[in-house]
C-alpha cells in the first residue's frame, strides 16, 4: 500500500512512502499568480504528480496535515492556505482516493517533537532515513519531512492495527 503524506500550504511537500520506504518527496507544485507575483497551487501539477506515481489498481491513501487558522496570519494568506487545502481534498475525491487527517500536535507527539523546534522534524527524518539526507540539506525542506513523518504516522498508527 503506498501512502502520501502532505503538508498542505504552498511552501508545503508531498512524500510517497510505501513499507515505510520513502520513494519520493516534492515540494508541493505552485505557479506565479497576478502581477505582485504572488504563487498559488499547480492543481493540474499536482493531480500528474499523484497519478504519476500511483498504479490504478494499487491501494493508497492519502494523508493530510489537519490545520486550522494560526494566529497572526493575514486574511489573505489564510484564503490562500485555505483554497490549497480544498483544491487538495478535490483532486483526491476526484481521483478517488481515501484522504485521512491528522492534526500536528498527533503527528508531532508520536515522534516526540512537541515543544521542539520547527526544523527538529528534518533532524528526526535523517535520523530514520538517512540514506535520503541529500535531499534535506535546506532550512526549506523542513516541509519534506514534515510530510514523511504524516504519512510514517499513518503507517505506525493505523497500519499496525490491521496486521
Amino acid at each position: 500500500m503506498k501512502i502520501i503524506g502532505i503538508d498542505p500550504g504552498l511552501s508545503g511537500a508531498i512524500a510517497i512512502l510505501e513499507d515505510k520506504k520513502v520513494l519520493k518527496i516534492f515540494d508541493m507544485p505552485v505557479m506565479s499568480d497576478g502581477k505582485k507575483n504572488k504563487k498559488q497551487l499547480n492543481s493540474a501539477h499536482l493531480v500528474n504528480l499523484i497519478k504519476e506515481n500511483t498504479e490504478s489498481n494499487e491501494e493508497v491513501a492519502v494523508v493530510v496535515e489537519q490545520v486550522n487558522a494560526m494566529p497572526g496570519q493575514g486574511v489573505t494568506s489564510m484564503f490562500n492556505f485555505g483554497q490549497t487545502f480544498g483544491a487538495i481534498k478535490g483532486i483526491c475525491a476526484a481521483l478517488n482516493l481515501s484522504i485521512f487527517f491528522v492534526r500536528p500536535s498527533k503527528w508531532k507527539k508520536h515522534f516526540e517533537l512537541i515543544n521542539s523546534s520547527k526544523d527538529s522534524s528534518r533532524t528526526k527524518v535523517i535520523e530514520m532515513y538517512p540514506s535520503i539526507s541529500n535531499q534535506l540539506t535546506k532550512k526549506k525542506d523542513v516541509n519534506k519531512s514534515d510530510a514523511i513523518l504524516i504519512a510514517r504516522f499513518y503507517i505506525d498508527t493505523r497500519l499496525d492495527y490491521k496486521n
